[in-house]
């Protein structure tokens, strides 16, 4: 009898040290690196979050939701219209983060998922809202302008439920074969254009250098005209100034070839 009263308080002492071990456990919990606690209280959610570390809650009354606060990326794709109805298929990603004060309103009101709830709608709607405002064309030539413009959209929809965009990247933005073929023949005809214009100009240079030349040679005429006016022995002097000091040679009667030299005599 007093063995089994000994055993009945070893039980007992046992049990109680298991239920001071598990209510004393369910007094702690340990928030992870990067994220912050959402408190709940009867299923109702707290204003005040926890922050990483070990942290009090009141045992089997308060729960704790774990909140991601670190740098999150989301990618999707779809389809939007430029101003001139070209049809683009894109591409973009989007690095974000939730605020540590705006943990606990973002879970009561939305939950985990807001990823898919709010964030890549938002990106929907913002591209859509903008890829309208440009034509197929801008995007291509203004798509740093474009992805600014689309970052600062999604911004403003989302950053109520504190949700901050910290990077928007288009991935890509492809068109139709269509569009892409005009495009191809427009910088095709661009370039034959500017071959053309550059033609062009080659021409005309070489039109002014000949009719520069042509000034130059008229103008040489003309004051050699003039020497001559005024003295008949300019001639005389230009023939005698291109002279090369030898003299012609000539064709005999009998189809020898004479030099002047043996006509005149003047041999060495």
């Amino acid at each position: 009898m007093k063995n089994t009263k000994t055993l009945t308080k070893i039980i007992i002492g046992a049990v109680c040290a298991l239920v001071l071990i598990a209510v004393a456990s369910s007094c702690f919990t340990v928030v992870k690196a990067g994220h912050t606690g959402v408190v709940m209280t009867f299923g109702a959610v707290e204003d005040k979050v926890m922050s990483e570390g070990l942290n009090f809650k009141v045992p089997f009354i308060q729960s704790v939701v774990q909140m991601n606060n670190r740098t999150q990326k989301t990618e999707t794709d779809g389809t939007a219209s430029s101003k001139d109805l070209q049809i683009i298929s894109y591409v973009v990603a989007v690095n974000y983060h939730v605020n540590d004060s705006s943990s606990a309103s973002l879970y009561q009101n939305v939950g985990l998922d807001y990823g898919s709830v709010i964030i890549v709608p938002a990106i929907q709607e913002s591209i859509k809202a903008v890829t309208a405002q440009y034509t197929a064309e801008e995007l291509i030539t203004k798509r740093q302008t474009v992805g600014d413009q689309i970052k600062s959209a999604l911004s403003e929809k989302i950053s109520d439920y504190g949700i901050i965009v910290e990077i928007f990247n288009i991935v890509n933005f492809d068109f139709s074969d269509e569009f892409n073929a005009a495009v191809e023949a427009k910088q095709t005809a661009q370039q034959n254009a500017l071959k053309a214009e550059q033609d062009l100009a080659r021409i005309e240079v070489e039109a002014k250098q000949k009719i520069t030349q042509a000034e130059a040679e008229a103008e040489s005429i003309k004051l050699i005209q003039d020497a001559l006016a005024k003295s008949p022995d300019y001639v005389e002097y230009i023939k005698w100034n291109k002279w090369d000091g030898k003299l012609p040679s000539v064709m005999g009667d009998n189809g020898v070839l004479l030099s002047m030299d043996s006509v005149t005599g003047n041999q060495e």
